[in-house]
């Protein structure tokens, strides 16, 4: 599901955001953030480790955004400086303190780091999301793939380790979404292709039986419709002290 313009508009409002300035989408994936934001800022640039992702927010951005395939533990990767940082959905699979000191480096003096705390790809209706879950277990197991690896997770919130990081300032502005979308099988099965946890190579030669069983588990019981939940962004501004 899409982000919403009034995400655009808030971040606008709380920075100062005039046409300005350069923004690095950190975990860009499709580019579905950084396309929305890419108006905002003189230039843009997205950095995924999926080349699939890379290709596909390419083959959409503007003319003022360019998409590069970097891990987070890559950066800097000579990419220069920023005034705004952003991270959305994929901040839990490399949050670290050593990464965010990095992102604090990348960053302008006056800048800001953004987090996009939103599931654009599941929200409250009747999609049977559990269902696909399990699905996806049996398929690939319990453990949550990453790229070619597994990455454990204990459920706390990335944004501490941020905190911890060379950051400060933390505050939160919430966005409410109150639409509702229709959602069809092709779109349901998009959105389950779209995560890490379950991208396409992850199955090899026979993703396009998992695809069949996964259809097979929707087929007849739309229409779907789903309400996204409500977003909340979280901000920091670099802390001079915590980098000393």
């Amino acid at each position: 599901m899409p982000y919403p313009a009034a995400l655009a508009d808030a971040l606008r409002g709380e920075l100062d955001l005039d046409g300005t300035g350069r923004l690095l989408d950190v975990g860009c994936g499709p580019g579905s953030l950084t396309h929305l934001l890419a108006p905002l800022f003189a230039a843009v640039i997205g950095v995924d480790a999926d080349a699939d992702m890379v290709r596909v927010a390419a083959r959409g951005g503007a003319a003022n955004e360019r998409f590069v395939r970097l891990r987070a533990a890559e950066l800097p990767g000579g990419l220069g400086t920023f005034d705004v940082i952003t991270v959305a959905q994929s901040l839990h699979w490399f949050a670290s303190e050593e990464i965010a000191g990095t992102l604090h480096a990348m960053l302008a003096p006056d800048g800001a780091l953004v987090h996009v705390g939103a599931t654009t790809h599941e929200g409250d209706g009747n999609v049977p999301h559990d269902e696909i879950t399990a699905l996806v277990k049996r398929w690939l197991g319990s453990e949550k793939r990453a790229g070619q690896g597994f990455r454990t997770w204990e459920g706390q919130d990335p944004r501490d380790v941020i905190d911890r990081g060379a950051f400060g300032n933390r505050r939160e502005v919430e966005i409410p979404r109150n639409e509702t979308f229709e959602r069809s099988e092709d779109d349901i099965v998009a959105s389950v292709f779209s995560l890490s946890t379950a991208a396409p190579h992850l199955f090899g030669d026979r993703v396009h039986e998992f695809e069949a069983e996964l259809r097979a588990l929707l087929r007849g019981r739309g229409p779907f419709h789903e309400r996204p939940r409500d977003i909340t962004l979280t901000l920091w501004n670099p802390d001079d002290n915590k980098a000393s």
